[in-house]
């Protein structure tokens, strides 16, 4: 049931709440914050909303940076991370005109509503349903420097092979690189962290389906969600990271989101699986079809893998992204479709078997991602697929129902591979992004202050000297 303003007004009372927090998303996906006393949260609030200079948080200027939050009532939590009784929030942001405010079409959250009501439009479904899967690391203690003379990183993690040799709190039990998938206490030091974490996260409305150790070794971890509308999955992305963030350090340790934290461990994820719904029936599943998914589907992975490349720069946007799309771990390198097969990027999953659970999932993304815009962008592509009716079996994209990493070379050639770093996914998405402005759903000077953010960012980190360079040439 939706919540009303009074609902909150009497939550604040009841629960002696100080103050209410309003968390933005900036264009990079992070969180920022404000804060009002609880007592200025009035009706004038809710029409006004609260003013804030746009500017810094990263997106294209506008003619008017002066933006106003709108407060969602619907996200009120407590925040069980601010020692002071603490409401949060998320919302809408508006520029401010007249003769009213209207929503600014760059901010995140606005570009998933505009790609919800623009599926609406093309008639093709009305709910979309998505359900991502949050890899993480947990890592006793993290230290790095980048400056002109000093630069390096270092991890620790007590359930590491590599720390079977530590003087304190070490009993033996430690778990050899990429063998940590499942593995059961007393190697799962993190169980209990993990419950706590996704205790938080029901507190935060977010349902989880499990939780268990990853791959990596070295405290790699996961957290899956049920599925839910792409709206409020978005919302609960960025709710989860907190949560997930917040409980480490509540447990003296870190998490980290990053793809790749470890060379030669597993890489950090994002799978999103996803499925269509139009008036309450299931628009992929075909009872005829390859693996059950209908010819809509089928269009909508068409779509995914013909704009694989560009949809990286949004689904893969660091440069450490490009250090887990490699072969040989599990992480997809390959455009292709399959059933389960975690080699392509496109995988469906077997034991989804009725037809309101039949669905793919796409691997490639990673929680560096914005959420908002990175679940939007596979909605636009996919939309694209079925508009265009895009078979990908015609384009010689599968099904692969093989391990791809196992073909002879001379078949190997001739697949296709997501780009390998990212000034080639920003390439793709400078050479592809009419299917995201289609219907005004992402602005054009939106994609271009993505691009121009990224490659400056690409280009200040490929301008420092890495420490392995140093082992390769120093003494040449």
């Amino acid at each position: 049931m939706a919540k009303t303003l009074k609902d909150i007004q009497k939550l604040i009372a009841e629960e002696n709440i100080a103050f209410v927090d309003f968390k933005l998303t900036d264009i990079d996906g992070r969180w920022r914050h404000l804060s009002i006393p609880a007592e200025r949260l009035t009706e004038a609030t809710m029409e006004h909303g609260i003013g804030f200079d746009g500017s810094n948080y990263g997106y294209a200027p506008v003619e008017n940076s002066d933006m106003v939050f709108i407060p969602v009532l619907d996200s009120a939590v407590i925040d069980t991370y601010a020692e002071v009784p603490t409401l949060s929030m998320i919302g809408d942001v508006r520029i401010i005109d007249l003769p009213s405010n209207r929503p600014f079409d760059q901010y995140p959250r606005n570009v998933a509503i505009r790609a919800l009501e623009f599926m609406n439009e093309m008639g093709v479904a009305d709910k979309m349903l998505i359900g991502p899967e949050y890899e993480f690391y947990i890592f006793d203690t993290v230290h790095f420097m980048v400056n002109s003379h000093h630069v390096y990183s270092e991890l620790f993690s007590s359930q590491a092979s590599w720390a079977s040799d530590d003087e304190e709190n070490n009993f033996g039990y430690q778990v050899a690189a990429g063998k940590g998938y499942h593995t059961t206490l007393p190697m799962d030091i993190n169980a209990d962290l993990r419950s706590r974490m996704c205790l938080s996260m029901k507190d935060w409305g977010i349902d989880v389906k499990y939780h268990h150790p990853e791959v990596g070794g070295s405290g790699q971890m996961e957290i899956e969600v049920e599925l839910g509308d792409m709206l409020k999955l978005a919302d609960d992305t960025m709710s989860a990271k907190y949560v997930i963030k917040n409980e480490a350090v509540a447990e003296g340790c870190t998490a980290t989101f990053m793809p790749k934290p470890l060379g030669g461990e597993a890489g950090s994820g994002m799978h999103v699986h996803m499925l269509l719904f139009k008036d309450g029936k299931p628009v992929f599943y075909d009872p005829e079809g390859y693996a059950q998914l209908s010819k809509e589907a089928h269009y909508f992975m068409g779509g995914l893998l013909t704009h694989a490349a560009s949809l990286c720069a949004i689904t893969n946007p660091s440069t450490n992204s490009y250090k887990r799309l490699v072969p040989g771990f599990e992480a997809p390198v390959t455009i292709g479709y399959a059933t389960a097969n975690r080699s392509a990027v496109i995988r469906i999953p077997a034991y989804a078997k009725t037809p309101e659970t039949k669905r793919f999932e796409l691997r490639n993304p990673d929680a560096t991602c914005n959420p908002y815009y990175a679940y939007s962008a596979i909605l636009m592509a996919g939309l694209d697929g079925i508009k265009n009716k895009i078979d990908p079996h015609e384009k010689g994209w599968g099904p692969f129902d093989c391990n791809l990493f196992d073909l002879p070379d001379e078949e190997k050639a001739k697949l296709t591979g997501l780009p390998a770093s990212l000034p080639e996914a920003l390439d793709a998405l400078e050479r592809d992004h009419e299917y995201l402005t289609a219907g005004g759903v992402f602005p054009k000077r939106l994609i271009d202050q993505m691009i121009k953010r990224l490659r400056k960012t690409n280009d200040e980190i490929s301008r420092i000297p890495h420490p392995a360079e140093f082992a390769m040439y120093y003494d040449l």
